[in-house]
């Protein structure tokens, strides 16, 4: 499809499916570390615990559930999976997710989708609304909606939806932790030619989280896989420049991440690999 075609099909989109989002807030000189669910998390929990502690963090999905989510009190969480706001009746996971999410309430924001402004899991908490709508076409096009809150790229995880929400919120300078985003290693076809992904978090699933995933991912064919996970990659690629152009510094503090959009960055050093390269 054209730039044009995709552009129209964005403005269609937005006007059927965008809603008023929370306001962005204003510039500011704090730091926030996004903490992706990947393996490698503990790792830097581990040595990172300083670099942590001064900076504002922001937890995904199931990370409520875990002991170190008490531990580092992120001031910011995202959810955007459907199954997050229709699970809690048969998902024991999700229902202990909001539990613990109801506890941690005091001094911390939760942020969903704007089609879930209505639901009673969200009583009694501290939250803003984003949308998930998909934005393509014209630069100048995506970057408006971009910066009005009524689109983003396509939305294939909870990463892409929470550096979105991080840059909207003023933040001028974003790191990502335990973004591994290593699944192509992971995959794997069986014998009845069923694709097996094993999608590794820094805390251990339980059986019944594996069955979900599995059931997941039934029917779906390779190729879907991989063309998801090209959509994903090329989604921090359209984030970059637009991060850019509002002064907001991107930086990728996961070790062995296999996204390339960002700077990498080692806390120890105080050195971007970047800086490094041109030095």
């Amino acid at each position: 499809m054209s730039a044009l075609g995709k552009s129209a099909a964005t403005v269609a989109k937005v006007c059927i499916r965008s809603r008023r989002p929370s306001k962005a807030g204003k510039p500011q000189e704090r730091e926030l570390v996004i903490l992706g669910n990947g393996p490698s998390l503990k790792q830097t929990i581990g040595e990172q615990g300083g670099f942590l502690a001064a900076r504002d963090l922001l937890a995904v999905n199931f990370a409520a559930n875990t002991p170190e989510f008490f531990a580092l009190k992120p001031k910011h969480y995202v959810l955007a999976d459907p199954h997050f706001f229709r699970g809690a009746q048969t998902d024991s996971n999700v229902a202990r997710l909001w539990e613990n999410l109801h506890r941690a309430a005091d001094g911390m924001t939760l942020h969903v989708p704007c089609r879930e402004r209505h639901n009673p899991l969200l009583k009694g908490l501290n939250v803003r609304f984003f949308n998930l709508t998909p934005g393509e076409g014209f630069r100048w096009l995506r970057h408006a909606l971009y910066d009005a809150g009524l689109a983003m790229p396509r939305p294939r995880n909870v990463l892409i939806a929470s550096i979105m929400v991080a840059v909207r919120l003023g933040y001028g300078k974003i790191y990502l932790a335990g973004a591994d985003h290593s699944w192509s290693k992971t995959l794997d076809v069986d014998e009845q030619n069923r694709v097996v992904s094993v999608q590794p978090h820094f805390y251990s699933d339980g059986k019944e989280e594996h069955a979900r995933v599995a059931a997941e991912y039934a029917g779906y064919r390779l190729h879907d896989i991989l063309r998801s996970l090209c959509v994903a990659f090329e989604s921090y690629h359209l984030i970059a420049p637009w991060a850019r152009k509002r002064g907001v510094e991107i930086l990728n503090i996961t070790p062995g991440s296999m996204i390339d959009a960002f700077p990498r960055f080692t806390p120890e050093s105080g050195e971007s690999a970047a800086a490094e390269k041109q030095s």
